[in-house]
């Protein structure tokens, strides 16, 4: 038995051994003699059906659990409509691509991918982002993430990841986390995943809002009109929102003062009528471009930067109605990547190849039999006729004497196929050996990921070293740590010098001897930075409001309607749960108790105390948590005179800076607004961490 890895033509790693006795078999006995890659025609080619060995794994993989999601447990789920905005007959014969205005209803689920139904919401991790369109000709589901790009190129290998981010099997922890050996011992031997692994580490994986995040349908699709002619397709969602995250301590404190705060920001802004938007816009390319683009374009491991085929918007998706019930809607959902409709075709991307058979399985498993489109939230909105009968909860069987067809039954016979408006798949040629392999052209791994690296700022820069760092400081092993170090000297020298830095590693390993040589021209893409695409507005966003009783009731109410102006949430914060009586003599609720409501509920923090109070209050620790704990994580503060006590006893009264507005004058809450529109004081963390 040998640790040696070896590189196949495209990459992928290969761990061999020539003793029997050590030989990796399948459930049934047979040797394995590749367990890399699934079975195609030719290298980048269509997934062959008979390829038992890999139907095997994943079968086996996708019945592990009962009842809950193997991955992507932990989800929510919410109502919506598509409204088209713009017809693209030219391009797909969908039904739902023909008619600008026209609205289809849809059901979106959001989820994080490792951790269990009982998981907190603001682990480091990839969100799902799955839209079901219950469209005129059935349902079209895009499966997608927040992220473009996944861990592996072949779908024979999600077993293997997955099973390495979740809890170990000896152990039973950790959970929901991938700061651990397992999970970083996979990531270092598999360099196909280290694109990703860049994602991941970046502030994309801590999203501040479900609402705040863009959704992608990672792999190649086709787009097919009335003439049979194909073009290539990417899926993007925009969020109108605007993109936001949090920072990392910010995260671990979230989850222990709200770990459903994902859950309850999604619930609470729609039941209050704040309906978050995304556009759904389209790569669209052709064969010419397919051909020169820089990389394999069925490789889900890679994206396509905006500015080599720009996204264009075609419609809206408007989420406006939570849930009746949690389990019949968001539970039972049954997400299919094959579920697709006329217009609308696969590549041969091995990875979507393979979900299509996965996701399947995984749902006849997970709710019981082959009838799953019985449960009304899965059941299409337009008329179904088949003659699929019985099985397990059988809600609807074909009526009258004819199951079957051909048949002699006449205008009593059912349902007959139709050529002209029945699903045809694009007669794309196909053909090839049957080989297990990765083609050449998925072998670069290092390229995009330095790309996406460039096209940061420093401090998304400094936030991705800072999270390789923490994660890889939680690898016992030290050889695990120092082969990933190995992989960011591909990535960019100043990533792995300051990961490096950050673990005390002092002597620097070789860098990992590449597939394929990266190519380090490739320009910044701006689109892939969050913080280069803000919003500028605090609309959606949510000021936590610190009062104390005598507050004064003018600076209140002002500070209130320039929020509520703006389109944002003010929650009232006090020293107890029944509020405080303001200088007026008026009582004002308090929507959280100062040590159940810390700052990192909240987007920006304003104090406004009296002055007889203040002095207990600096003498509290949750309210000296309160401001430290916003100023650390370079938030936004305003305060009134009185409340400078406050900010003195945690420790910053000497450190304020442009991020901090005291209120006093008229205008004082209009230019707290204007502040708060950055969201963030990101050069306050420059010197925090000087």
């Amino acid at each position: 038995m040998t640790d040696e890895i070896k590189l196949g033509k495209g990459g992928e790693p290969r761990q061999q051994t020539t003793d029997p006795d050590k030989t990796m078999t399948s459930a049934q006995g047979t040797p394995m003699a590749d367990d890399q890659n699934s079975l195609t025609a030719g290298p980048r080619g269509p997934g062959l059906l008979e390829d038992h060995l890999m139907r095997e794994k994943i079968f086996h993989f996708d019945h592990e659990r009962i009842p809950e999601r193997v991955v992507h447990a932990r989800g929510y789920g919410v109502h919506g409509h598509f409204e088209l905005k713009e017809a693209i007959p030219e391009l797909s014969c969908a039904d739902i691509f023909q008619r600008a205005g026209e609205k289809t209803p849809t059901f979106t689920r959001f989820s994080t991918v490792a951790g269990s139904k009982g998981s907190p919401d603001v682990a480091r991790d990839v969100r799902g982002f799955a839209t079901k369109f219950y469209t005129n000709e059935g349902n079209w589901d895009l499966v997608g993430n927040n992220i473009p790009v996944f861990f592996i190129q072949d779908a024979i290998k999600f077993p293997d990841l997955i099973h390495s981010v979740k809890p170990a099997p000896d152990r039973g922890f950790p959970q929901a986390q991938s700061a651990h050996d397992n999970f970083w011992d996979f990531i270092s031997l598999s360099p196909e995943a280290i694109h990703m692994a860049m994602w991941t580490m970046s502030d994309r994986a801590i999203p501040r809002s479900l609402r705040f995040m863009e959704g992608f349908g990672v792999h190649t699709f086709r787009l097919v009109n009335a003439e049979g002619k194909s073009h290539y397709v990417k899926f993007h969602w925009k969020p109108k929102q605007g993109m936001q995250s949090v920072v990392w301590n910010e995260a671990l404190k979230i989850n222990g003062a709200d770990p459903d705060f994902h859950r309850r920001d999604m619930w609470d802004a729609i039941d209050m009528g704040d309906y978050p938007q995304w556009d759904l816009g389209i790569q669209v390319f052709d064969d010419d471009f397919a051909d020169s683009f820089e990389f394999d374009i069925l490789d889900a491991t890679k994206l396509i930067p905006e500015e080599q085929v720009p996204v264009r918007i075609i419609g809206t998706l408007t989420l406006d109605n939570n849930v009746d019930n949690f389990f019949a809607e968001t539970e039972q959902v049954a997400f299919c990547t094959q579920n697709i409709v006329r217009g609308i075709d696969f590549t041969n991307d091995p990875l979507l190849q393979g979900r299509n058979f996965s996701y399947l399985d995984t749902q006849i498993k997970r709710l019981g039999g082959p009838n799953f489109t019985h449960i009304p939230i899965n059941a299409p909105k337009c008329p179904v006729r088949h003659f699929q009968q019985d099985g397990h909860m059988a809600m609807h069987n074909p009526k009258g004497r004819a199951n079957y067809e051909p048949n002699s039954w006449g205008d009593d016979g059912g349902p007959r196929e139709n050529p002209e408006i029945g699903f045809k798949s694009y007669p794309e040629q196909a053909e090839g050996q049957k080989l297990r392999t990765r083609s050449e052209t998925f072998a670069d791994h290092y390229s995009q990921a330095r790309q996406f690296y460039i096209s940061q700022t420093e401090v998304e820069q400094k936030h991705m070293a800072d999270a390789l760092t923490f994660e890889l400081s939680k690898c016992e092993h030290e050889k695990i740590r120092l082969r990933m170090l190995s992989h960011l000297m591909n990535v960019h020298d100043k990533l792995a010098s300051d990961v490096a830095e950050g673990l005390g590693v002092t002597d620097m390993p070789e860098a990992a001897t590449p597939a394929r040589k990266p190519i380090t021209d490739l320009p910044a893409s701006d689109a892939l930075s969050i913080l280069k695409n803000g919003p500028d507005s605090f609309k959606g966003r949510k000021l936590g409001l610190y009062l104390s009783d005598g507050a004064d009731a003018d600076t209140v109410e002002a500070i209130e309607k320039a929020f509520k102006d703006e389109g944002a949430v003010v929650a009232i914060v006090a020293p107890k749960i029944q509020g405080v009586t303001l200088s007026n003599g008026k009582t004002r609720a308090s929507d959280e108790k100062i040590n159940g409501g810390p700052s990192v509920l909240f987007d920006a923090v304003a104090l406004v105390f009296a002055k007889d109070q203040v002095n207990t209050l600096a003498k509290d620790k949750p309210s000296k948590d309160f401001v430290s704990d916003a100023f650390a994580h370079a938030k936004f503060i305003a305060y009134n005179s009185p409340a400078m006590a406050l900010l003195k006893a945690a420790g910053i009264g000497e450190d304020l800076d442009d991020g901090c507005l005291e209120l006093g004058g008229s205008d004082s809450a209009e230019a707290f607004v204007k502040k708060c529109r950055k969201l963030r004081f990101w050069d306050r963390e420059a010197v925090l961490q000087a």
